[in-house]
């Protein structure tokens, strides 16, 4: 039986949904003492499955909504595992979602603090942020490119709760799509003034190329993997707003960062975005 969360964050199940609520609670407090205590747990695939893409995501509404209710703040979404680099590089076949919240926006003219972080990888990035809402309407290629008000080049270091990224599908939607931190470049640019499927990137650390793509890799074209986003965020009922940051997803394969290094990535079109992180 699975789980279905409402748009205010609850849950609803059907008649034998007992078993299926407390897998999710028990999910939540794993994912939930993981991060309190800074300290990777086992996967959550034993208690919610592998696949479950509603108890999944189940469990990430518990997870925002203890978050909301300890102040945080909702900037955005994050796209993940639209690149097939990176869905090869974690063994999986579909794109995820999460959230963003203020305090995991770092700015780029300071140190990322490394000591938040578990396990983390970094992956380039379009951003999106928009200037219209995205709850009504066919949700269509023009409706989606006049929702956007600019993009910038993003870097995304991405985390996760799961010991050893020993992770399914499950797993990290469960945990908020392996979130962890994000840094948006200083550059703004409209869809007039560039093609976001054209574009190409390369990310360096410490100077060394680490990760190259092409807008192409991400679910196809950006502006496609950002009208997915919009139809399952209506689905589930928190459709994109306007103000919101949309991270795209990757543009390449990720990489291992460590204390003190300096991630640089150059997107055609977008300029350039660093994150240095803190030793």
């Amino acid at each position: 039986m699975t789980t279905i969360p409402e748009p205010d964050g609850t849950s609803v199940s059907d008649s034998d949904g007992s078993a299926a609520d407390q897998a999710v609670d028990a999910a939540f407090e794993r994912l939930e003492r993981a991060n309190s205590t800074q300290t990777p747990c086992a996967p959550v695939r034993d208690l919610i499955g592998s696949g479950d893409v509603e108890r999944a995501y189940a469990v990430q509404q518990k997870l925002t909504a203890a978050r909301i209710a300890a102040g945080a703040r909702v900037l955005g979404r994050k796209i993940g595992l639209t690149s097939p680099a990176v869905q090869q590089q974690l063994g999986v076949d579909q794109p995820d979602f999460g959230v963003l919240f203020d305090d995991m926006h770092c700015p780029e003219n300071e140190a990322v603090p490394f000591g938040r972080l578990l396990q983390p990888k970094v992956e380039a990035e379009i951003a999106f942020v928009l200037g219209a809402d995205l709850s009504d309407g066919p949700l269509d290629e023009q409706q989606i490119r006049e929702a956007v008000d600019y993009a910038v080049a993003a870097l995304e270091i991405v985390d996760s709760r799961i010991a050893g990224w020993d992770i399914s599908f499950g797993d990290t939607v469960a945990d908020n799509a392996s979130s962890g931190l994000f840094v948006l470049g200083a550059q703004r640019r409209t869809l007039d003034d560039f093609t976001p499927i054209e574009t190409t990137m390369e990310m360096r650390i410490d100077g060394v190329a680490v990760s190259a793509g092409t807008g192409a890799a991400c679910l196809g074209d950006p502006l496609r993997a950002l009208a997915w986003l919009a139809e399952k965020s209506r689905h589930f009922g928190t459709p994109l707003r306007a103000g919101q940051v949309v991270l795209s997803g990757a543009l390449g394969p990720m990489a291992v960062v460590e204390p003190g290094v300096t991630v640089v990535a150059d997107i055609t079109g977008l300029g350039s975005v660093t994150a240095t992180f803190s030793r």
